[in-house]
Parts: C-alpha cells; sequence; structure tokens
C-alpha cells in the first residue's frame, strides 16, 4: 500500500510526523505499506530548515512543489497544477491530507479527480465562521474525503450531521498532541528566558496572526495596548509573525512590558507555554496544547473548531470584546481560573491508531 502525505505549512509537519514514525513501525512489523511525503511549499518559512526537521525527527519531504505564496485562487491553482504531475509521476493507493490549509482541500480536489481515495487527518472541526478560509477548507475536504480521522466526539457528530456513515468515521484522537507528549521531555529553554530574566509562572506568552486581528492597524493596536496594560507587572512575551511585524511599524506601540521576538522553534515556544503564567493567542492550535498542559489561554475570537479545549479544557473565548478581556485577566489574576482535563484519547497514540485502522481498511 503506497500512501501519498501532503503537507502545506509547517503545523502540518507537525501532525504528519507521528503519522510517518507509525507507518515505518508497521514496515518493521512487515506490513506491506509505505509513504511519499510531499511539501506544497504553500507557506514559505524560514524555519522549515534543516534543523527543524532534525528537532523533531521529521524526515525530509520527497518532493517540494514549491508553490509559495498567491492570492487564495493562484495558490489553489498553482497546488493542484502541481500535485496533479506528482500523482501522475508517483501513483499510489492513497492520499493522506491534514489539518485545514488550503493544501489539504486542492490536494483532496485532485486525487478524488484521479480516482483516488482520499484519507483526512482531523476530519470533522467546524467553527462555523465563513468568513474562515479554514472553514470552506474544511468543509470542502471533507465533501470528498473516504476516510475521517478524527480528534473528538464533536467532530464525529459534525460528520454525522451531514450524513457521513458511521463506518467511515475513525475517532483516534490528537496527532499534534502525539507529538508534544513525545517531545516534551525536551523543551528547550529559549536564549530570551535569560535576556528578559524570566521566570516560572511570571510571564505571559501572546500570538497574533488571523486577519481580523492583524491587518487592519487601530484593532491591531487596541489588542495589544490593552493586552500589555491588564498584564502590567508581568512580561509579555510576543513571537511576531511576519504579517504581524509589517503592520507594527511606526504603531509606536510602547510599553515596557512588551517583548517583541522572532518567532521560535516548537521545542522553545512549548518551553514558554508550559513555564507561562497563560497565553493569548487567536491560534486553533495553540489552545489544543494549553489544555493538556493546564495553561490559562484566551482566545481573541468568537468562535472555534475545538469546542473540547473551551468546555474541558482551559479556553475561554473573548473575541474583541473589551469587557471579556478584562474579565479574563481578572479571573487569571485572582487565580480563579478553571483547571483542565485532558480529552478522551489525546493520549500521545493517534497515529498509531490510524495506521492500525488502515492496515484494517486494506486488509494489509
Amino acid at each position: 500500500m503506497k500512501i501519498t502525505i501532503v503537507a502545506g505549512a509547517r503545523p502540518n509537519f507537525m501532525k504528519i510526523a507521528p503519522i510517518i514514525e507509525a507507518i515505518k513501525t508497521k514496515q518493521n512489523q512487515g506490513f506491506n505499506i509505505s509513504y511519499r511525503l510531499i511539501h506544497t511549499g504553500q507557506h514559505y518559512d524560514k524555519n522549515l530548515s534543516g534543523t527543524f526537521f532534525e528537532e523533531l525527527n521529521i524526515p525530509f519531504p520527497n518532493a517540494n512543489l514549491e508553490v509559495k505564496s498567491g492570492t487564495q485562487a493562484e495558490q489553489t491553482a498553482a497546488i493542484m497544477i502541481g500535485f496533479e504531475n506528482e500523482l501522475q509521476q508517483n501513483p499510489c493507493d492513497l492520499v493522506m491530507v491534514v489539518g485545514d490549509v488550503t493544501s489539504t482541500m486542492a490536494c483532496t480536489i485532485v486525487a478524488k479527480k484521479g480516482g483516488i481515495k482520499v484519507a483526512h487527518v482531523e476530519a470533522g472541526i467546524r467553527s462555523g465562521d465563513m468568513h474562515m478560509p479554514e472553514e470552506i477548507n474544511r468543509i470542502v475536504t471533507d465533501s470528498l474525503t473516504d476516510y475521517f480521522f478524527t480528534t473528538s466526539t464533536y467532530a464525529n457528530s459534525n460528520l454525522e450531521h451531514l450524513g457521513v456513515s458511521k463506518n467511515s468515521i475513525f475517532f483516534v484522537g490528537n496527532v499534534m498532541i502525539d507529538t508534544l507528549r513525545k517531545h516534551e521531555k525536551r523543551l528547550k529553554q529559549p536564549s530570551i528566558w535569560d535576556d528578559l530574566k524570566l521566570k516560572e509562572k511570571q510571564f505571559l506568552v501572546m500570538t497574533l496572526h488571523r486577519p481580523n486581528n492583524v491587518d487592519e492597524e487601530f484593532q491591531l493596536k487596541s489588542l495589544i495596548s490593552q493586552i500589555a496594560t491588564l498584564g502590567k507587572g508581568f512580561p509579555v512575551i510576543f513571537p511576531v509573525h511576519p504579517r504581524t511585524k509589517k503592520l507594527l511599524q511606526g504603531l509606536n506601540l510602547n510599553f515596557e512590558n512588551l517583548h517583541y521576538v522572532e518567532p521560535l522553534g516548537y521545542l522553545e515556544f512549548n518551553y514558554l507555554v508550559k513555564n507561562a503564567l497563560a497565553v493569548i493567542t487567536d491560534s486553533g492550535g495553540i489552545t489544543e496544547e494549553t489544555t493538556v498542559m493546564n495553561i490559562p489561554c484566551i482566545t481573541l475570537r468568537d468562535s472555534t473548531e475545538r469546542p473540547e479545549t473551551c468546555e474541558i479544557g482551559t479556553n475561554v473565548l473573548v473575541g474583541n470584546d473589551v469587557t471579556k478581556i478584562k474579565n479574563a485577566f481578572k479571573d487569571l489574576l485572582s487565580g480563579q481560573w478553571k483547571n483542565s482535563k485532558t480529552p478522551k484519547l489525546w493520549d500521545g497514540k493517534s497515529a498509531e491508531r490510524i495506521t492500525n485502522h488502515l492496515i484494517e481498511i486494506y486488509n494489509l
């Protein structure tokens, strides 16, 4: 059985790493299963260097389509053209896509038009926000997928409501947590720890990248000013996304406790998260990791595709609502934050379950 695995952005590689490791384990056990890893090049990321792959023990891609940036339509078209050529030159039995980036959707379309079955890892998650490109990617991908590997019972329900057969839905847990569990003992203190004299549970970590938070100067300035002010007395560590860095120039956000830093590697960033008082973010993935690490998480969004992080995890949605943000900080600083329970099957064995299901499906 030949599987073509698609990754389009840095988080995708962290999701496929444990799957590839599980495939290699099955190969060593004598099963006829192999993979070919394709990087579409959707996101050019200088952190996708040799160091990144070595740090997390991720194999280098067999091919890079080198699509790079462009409008949604340009990027989608370029991925589809490149991936069609890849599949023609290297036929496979199954295409595996992960997450919800443009590459996920585009490669799913190409595979299905080529008569190849598709497995979607992280299938069925929904935010209900059609302004998010990721939501459209999820909907299109899941409308074509053959095998749905899900992270939660919420995702299962979403798929069942769409009429997906229960026989095609496999609740396996969260592969991102596989990666976290594997590397949590190797988390690495970044140089800024000593440079900024950071102390455990006495600083905040902030990440911002979503267009509705960073593309408008007034909104961006308002959010950062409020967080720096409410977090007075605590250093606010802000690894700055390249698109955000451009917008920050000229905003004159001079707060003594606000520290802009370069994007960090996986081991260094999660070291900060694990030792932070709290995380303020608009990322979906970080809410999963903070839930497992029991770190308070304030999410600057009105909706989430990961409701389990709010209902049993440490996450609270505040959007851009000034009152909600203030109330969240009040709970945080008074020690009233809720404790987390780990969602079902977020135990570091999701990739093993995925490969076991594939072996059963294909009678290997």
